[in-house]
C-alpha cells in the first residue's frame, strides 16, 4: 500500500498539476496532524505535576562525545551493579553509537546533500537566489525539524528511556506475568540474557539471575510502533493515539519514500546522461520503491519493523562521506566553479568546515562499520574489514583523480 501511494505521488510528481498538488497537501496535512500532537504531549508534559527538567533538556543540545564510549548516566549504575559489567557496558554503547549514527544520517543525509540541490536547480534558482536559499532551508527545514524531532523525542523519552519493559521482571508495579506479554518481548528479554550468560559461562534459570541484569535487560529490548503510540495517551486518550499516530506514521513514511524515489530517479538519469523527466526518470524512480516493498515482505519479520530505521540509516551514514568528500573537492576546483571559487579567508573557513564535517563522516561511519558483527557465510572473515577495506580505496581513489585533474589544469 505504501508503494503504491508512493508510485502514484511521484508518476504525479513529473506531471504537476492539481492532482499532484493534492497529494501534496493531503501529506503535510498527515505529517502535521502527528506533529502537532507530540507538541501536545510535551507542552502536557510540562504543566502537570513537576513539569519537565528543562534545563537538564536544553543541556542535552550540547554533544557529549563521552557517550560514544561509555553507557548513559541514567544506565550507569545498573551496569556497575550488574553480574557482568563488561558485557551491559559494551551493549549499551553499541546501542548509543547505532542510535546516534541513525539521527546523524538521517539529520543531515540524503536529502541534504543531494535533493536540495535538484530542487534548488528545478525552481530556477541560481546564486542571486543565496539570501532565499538560507532562508527556505532554516525556516521550511532546519527549525521545524529541530523543533518536531524534540518533540518526539521528548515523548518518546518519558516513555522508554531507563525504563524496564513493564511486565517482564518481578519488581514491576503492573505485577503482569511474561506469558501474558506479546511473544517479541519476552523472547528480546530472554535474548539478551542468555547471550550474557554466553558470555559469562554461566547456565542458570533467568529467575536467578541478578535483578540489575534482569532490568537491563528488560530495558534495553526493542520497543514497536505500538509502544511509541502510547506516549500521545497523555493528550490524545488510548485508541486515539493508535489513530493519531498511523496517520502520521503513513504521512512520513509516503514523504520519505517518495523522496528516496525521486533522487533514484535523479541519479539514474544522470547516470545515463538523460534529462529527469519522462519514462526513464520515471523507470529509475519505480526501482527502489519495488525493491523495498519486497524487503519490507520478504526480509523484516515481527512486529519491530519500525526499527528498520536504524540499520538503513547506519547504512546510509557509511555512503555519506562521499558525498561529504566530493563536496569537499568540488569547493576547490577552480575548473568546476571559476570565479565563484571561495578564496582568501573565506575558503580558509569553508575548508575548515568542511574538513571537520568529513571528519565527522568518516567517524559515524567507521562506527556504523565497525559495530556490525556479520561474518562471510562459511568463514571467520567479518563482513566489516571487507568494508572498511573498500571505503579506504575508494577514499584514495576519489583523492588521486582529484589531484591529477587539478595538476592538469
Amino acid at each position: 500500500l505504501l508503494f503504491v501511494a508512493s508510485a502514484a505521488v511521484v508518476w504525479l510528481y513529473d506531471k504537476g498539476g492539481a492532482a499532484f498538488r493534492l497529494f501534496d497537501v493531503l501529506l503535510k496535512l498527515m505529517v502535521a496532524v502527528i506533529v502537532v500532537s507530540f507538541f501536545m504531549v510535551v507542552l502536557t508534559m510540562s504543566v502537570r505535576g513537576d513539569g519537565l527538567p528543562w534545563s537538564s533538556i536544553l543541556g542535552g543540545f550540547i554533544p557529549n562525545p563521552r557517550l560514544i564510549f561509555e553507557p548513559t548516566q541514567s544506565l550507569q549504575s545498573l551496569v556497575q551493579q550488574s553480574s557482568n559489567p563488561d558485557y551491559w557496558r559494551d551493549m549499551v554503547v553499541s546501542a548509543q553509537q547505532d542510535r546516534m549514527v541513525a539521527a546523524a544520517a538521517t539529520a543531515v543525509g540524503i536529502n541534504m546533500t543531494f535533493l536540495m540541490p535538484y530542487s534548488l536547480l528545478k525552481r530556477g534558482w541560481d546564486k542571486e537566489f543565496r539570501g532565499l536559499v538560507r532562508f527556505d532551508l532554516s525556516t521550511g527545514l532546519f527549525i521545524p525539524f529541530l523543533l518536531a524531532t524534540s518533540c518526539v523525542v521528548l515523548a518518546a523519552a518519558s516513555q522508554f528511556h531507563a525504563r524496564p519493559e513493564p511486565g517482564l521482571i518481578s519488581y514491576d508495579r503492573f505485577g503482569a506475568s511474561p506469558r501474558k506479554l506479546p511473544e517479541e518481548l519476552v523472547q528480546a528479554y530472554e535474548t539478551n540474557l542468555t547471550d550474557m550468560m554466553s558470555v559469562s559461562g554461566e547456565t542458570k534459570p533467568l529467575a536467578e539471575i541478578p535483578q540489575p541484569d534482569r532490568i537491563l535487560a528488560a530495558t534495553l529490548i526493542q520497543r514497536d510502533a505500538f509502544a511509541l503510540a502510547n506516549s500521545l495517551e497523555q493528550f490524545t486518550g488510548k485508541q486515539t493515539a493508535q489513530v493519531v499516530f498511523g496517520i502520521g506514521v503513513v504521512g512520513m513514511a509516503v514523504s520519505s519514500i517518495v523522496i528516496l524515489m525521486l533522487i533514484n530517479g535523479f541519479a539514474f538519469c544522470e547516470m545515463l546522461d538523460r534529462p529527469s523527466t519522462g519514462l526513464l526518470y520515471r523507470i529509475g524512480c519505480m526501482a527502489p520503491g519495488v525493491t523495498g516493498a519486497l524487503g519490507a515482505l520478504f526480509l523484516w519479520s515481527g512486529k519491530a519493523k519500525f526499527y528498520l530505521a536504524v540499520p538503513t540509516s547506519r547504512f546510509g551514514m557509511v555512503l555519506l562521506p562521499i558525498a561529504y568528500i566530493s563536496f569537499f573537492f568540488m569547493m576547490n576546483n577552480r575548473r568546476l566553479l571559476g570565479d565563484a571559487m571561495p578564496k582568501g579567508m573565506a575558503r580558509c573557513a569553508w575548508n575548515t568546515l568542511m574538513g571537520i564535517a568529513v571528519l565527522l563522516a568518516l567517524t559515524g561511519a567507521s562506527i556504523s562499520i565497525l559495530n556490525d558483527t556479520t561474518r562471510v557465510p562459511g568463514t571467520e572473515v567479518y563482513v566489516k574489514h571487507i568494508a572498511m577495506g573498500l571505503v579506504a580505496v575508494l577514499v584514495a581513489v576519489g583523492m588521486l583523480v582529484h589531484f591529477r585533474k587539478q595538476g592538469h589544469s
